[in-house]
């Protein structure tokens, strides 16, 4: 029988078939994934083959099979050694929640975790969320980033998870899709999963007064079907999206204004940093691609500790 795994709790999966019957399913032995040193072989999205146990009471499986992903997404294992924990896999949609205040989303933190999401090929969305509640000055910014994001070739929406504003576009992209969310902890990932399908009730916490951010409130990765016929995986705040396992002179592939432009300087190996007739130097002190854009490429650069953690954020 084949099966999409809708939760992993610790050595058991909740498994559900296509025709829809779930099933409580463990793992028989030890899967080897190529490439991948992970705390757990089997994730949220992932489907697989099982076979139902006779001898049982209750009705379980045993899952002798994981198919392929067309793509997943890591995180670093919460004990600093190089192994990494799969958070989910076969993601059709990743949406980036940024808010202009309570919290500030940077720039920074918005071009590491495309950065990420362009390496792992995962489409991503961008929705400045809680737009009602900006003034003047903030809009300016909201206009801005859009204008930044949007020339890239960004998908970018101004919502309000509160109000239900523009969440009609948000349903339309979702439709017959698997989606995630990501963002900073207190953007508003569980208010706008409410929003989209009230009857799931997910936890929601007030943004703490004193440090101007969210609390965390999910703890395991779930899947969930959605009435208006989408799927979406509720992720638990990580602290440090970072980057795992890039090779610095490809850090530069995932920057989409740069890759396009990839033959047009001098050097076929230009990092875009000293190196004379850089096409993307001159494009950036032309003001045609963003000088945020560019410092945070040369941030993540510089960062030693880039592949291993990103202090101070909370994403997914």
């Amino acid at each position: 029988m084949r099966g999409l795994v809708y939760k992993s709790t610790g050595s058991w999966y909740s498994v559900k078939t296509l025709n829809n019957k779930q099933f409580d399913c463990r793992i028989k032995g030890k899967f080897r994934l190529d490439g991948i040193k992970s705390t757990n072989p089997i994730a949220v999205g992932d489907y697989v083959d099982f076979e139902l146990e006779t001898n049982s009471d209750v009705e379980t499986g045993v899952i002798h099979n994981i198919c392929e992903r067309k793509n997943y997404v890591l995180r670093k294992s919460v004990n600093l050694s190089k192994q990494t924990h799969i958070l989910a896999s076969n993601i059709d949609v990743v949406f980036l929640i940024v808010t202009i205040s309570g919290p500030t989303t940077s720039t920074n933190f918005i071009d590491r975790f495309l950065l990420t999401s362009n390496a792992y090929s995962i489409n991503t969305v961008l929705l400045f969320n809680k737009v009602d509640l900006l003034n003047t000055d903030e809009k300016k910014i909201l206009k801005k980033l859009i204008k930044i994001y949007g020339e890239i070739g960004y998908t970018c929406h101004e919502i309000s998870a509160k109000d239900g504003f523009n969440i009609d576009k948000v349903q339309l992209i979702m439709k017959d899709k698997v989606s995630m969310f990501g963002g900073h902890s207190g953007v508003g990932k569980s208010t706008l999963i409410n929003s989209l399908q009230p009857n799931l009730n997910l936890r929601t916490k007030d943004i703490s007064v004193q440090h101007a951010q969210g609390q965390h409130t999910t703890t395991n990765a779930e899947l969930y079907d959605l009435d208006f016929g989408a799927k979406i995986i509720d992720t638990p705040g990580i602290r440090g999206f970072g980057i795992v396992d890039f090779e610095k002179s490809d850090i530069k592939n995932y920057f989409p204004e740069f890759y396009k432009r990839i033959n047009q300087c001098k050097f076929n190996d230009c990092m875009h940093i000293n190196e004379p007739k850089c096409i993307i130097k001159k494009l950036v002190d032309e003001g045609k691609i963003a000088l945020s854009r560019y410092e945070n490429y040369l941030q993540i650069l510089e960062d030693e500790k880039s592949s291993y953690r990103v202090d101070n954020f909370d994403a997914l």
